[in-house]
């Protein structure tokens, strides 16, 4: 029998965080093209600038900020301390960090990229991945059991925002459900039992057409990318989520962060679209 948490669950340390700080989850994505907005160029000491500047800006107001791994491990060594820092210093100030890996493997593998994010010990330790099921549901049992132990959390892609996705993510499974259904079936399966919510959620983009997934009972998060650049706008959310809107964590990246480089730009642009999103979810 594994051992207890040593913190609540990710459900429910995910639900308390929301009901202070509100469901918009901002992504810290140093993008070449943003950080020669804001003026910075290309160098680990930009990306510091740039990804601190935002946990400046947002740590201690939202309840979920999401660093792209890959930004980061662009630069090396030198990024991978970044993010560290990011994920430190974002934790302190009491947001949930959520990093972006997209990871996904078997056996051992698949342990190996557990551990790096979801053991008590690891450096890059945080609050939840996202994972990819394209090697098999089953596949995911490390990630998925160690995160339940430490009181951590996976999203599972399910159905994504991008358009190269469609074809696969609508296609077939086994089960005769399409694959993304299936997904949102299997996570619904972990998260069975579990309150306020499971652990494991899923992604679904905020540009899928509504009523496409039956997203009922999934007891679990939905991280909802799309949001702005990708075309959905808060309106989409009621329409494509229906009654599972309050677990939607609505997402977005550049349409805040083009906002920078001051910080209080980026307080107000969060702040507008958080009250957004709040009067959409209310009304």
């Amino acid at each position: 029998m594994p051992d207890a948490p040593l913190r609540a669950g990710f459900g429910a340390r995910l639900a308390e965080a929301v009901s202070r700080r509100g469901p918009l989850c901002v992504g810290i994505d140093p993008h070449p093209s943003l950080l020669h907005a804001w003026q910075l160029g290309e160098s680990p000491q930009a990306l510091e600038r740039f990804a601190m500047t935002v946990v400046e800006a947002l740590a201690d107001r939202v309840a979920l900020l999401k660093p792209q791994s890959a930004f980061f491990e662009a630069y090396g060594s030198a990024g991978i301390a970044v993010l560290e820092k990011v994920i430190a210093e974002s934790q302190q100030a009491g947001a949930l960090v959520l990093l972006d890996v997209k990871r996904g493997d078997i056996g051992s593998t698949m342990t190996a990229y557990a551990m790096a994010y979801l053991d008590e010990r690891a450096p890059l330790a945080v609050d939840a991945i996202t994972v990819s099921p394209y090697l098999g549901y089953g596949s995911l049992a490390p990630a998925i059991g160690l995160a339940e132990q430490n009181g951590r959390g996976v999203f599972v892609l399910a159905r994504t925002s991008n358009p190269e996705g469609v074809g696969l993510q609508q296609s077939v499974h086994g089960s005769g459900d399409t694959v993304g259904q299936y997904i949102v079936d299997s996570a619904a399966e972990s998260n069975l039992g579990k309150e306020p919510m499971g652990h494991v959620g899923v992604v679904a983009g905020a540009t899928i057409p509504a009523g496409e997934l039956d997203f009922s009972d999934l007891n679990g998060p939905i991280l909802a990318p799309g949001l702005g650049a990708q075309g959905a706008t808060v309106k989409d959310l009621k329409a494509v989520f229906g009654r599972a809107l309050p677990h939607v964590l609505p997402t977005t990246s550049r349409d805040v962060l083009r906002h920078g480089p001051e910080v209080k730009s980026l307080r107000d642009t969060h702040t507008r679209l958080a009250d957004d999103i709040n009067h959409q979810l209310n009304d």
